[in-house]
């Protein structure tokens, strides 16, 4: 497949594309900056432009066959929603309808959710800025229209592939905080390229020990 991936130099970006390459897809990162996208490889191409212009981002996107996301938070703004928002406008305008999205920290879609973390927990406190660009940018997934896919896991780990993971939580861990690895989420969002499983659907992904 040919695909673009916005949020392709950052640390999950460069792993989707890297196990995107492997799989034989061919892979477009679009960055702020093309001197950031390190290895010059046949099926990667760079692309520079700016996520919130729309004229930069809708000629980018025209011809690929799937649009992945994995935009940080940005400490001067909103880039999750605001980059996504701008990402859906220009997929409607060219016609590309495959969206997936790498959502963060568990977090999920819920105010419910968010304000507990922001009352009860210290680092929701400090990161509350960041939480409510996640919430933002997964309503603006949802609300898309397109053919949408967003990988949400449980919280992070540092690492090399840490073993098999599940995707979504059994009853009796579904109010746990599970980790997944890195690797493992860019694993999934690959996967979902050609996987048509999880269309319109949210699933947390929960690391299994073995």
């Amino acid at each position: 497949m040919k695909i673009i991936v916005f949020g392709g130099t950052g640390s999950i970006g460069r792993l989707v594309v890297e196990q995107a390459l492997e799989r034989g897809h061919e892979v477009t990162v679009f960055t702020r900056n093309t001197a950031s996208v390190a290895e010059e490889q046949a099926r990667l191409t760079a692309v520079e432009g700016s996520v919130f212009e729309i004229g930069d981002v809708a000629p980018a996107i025209e011809g690929h066959d799937a649009v992945v996301v994995t935009l940080g938070n940005g400490s001067k703004g909103a880039v999750r929603s605001r980059g996504t928002a701008t990402i859906v406008a220009a997929m409607r305008q060219v016609g590309v309808r495959r969206l997936i999205v790498q959502s963060t920290l568990g977090v999920g879609d819920s105010w419910e959710n968010l304000d507990f973390l922001w009352k009860r927990v210290m680092f929701g406190f400090l990161l509350r800025k960041a939480y409510v660009d996640h919430v933002e940018q997964e309503r603006v997934t949802r609300d898309s229209g397109l053919d949408w896919t967003i990988a949400r896991p449980a919280a992070f780990v540092d690492g090399p592939r840490t073993g098999e993971y599940l995707l979504g939580f059994g009853p009796r861990d579904a109010k746990t905080s599970l980790k997944i690895a890195r690797a493992d989420v860019a694993d999934f969002v690959v996967s979902q390229l050609t996987d048509n499983a999880w269309l319109g659907q949210t699933p947390a992904l929960a690391y299994e020990a073995r």
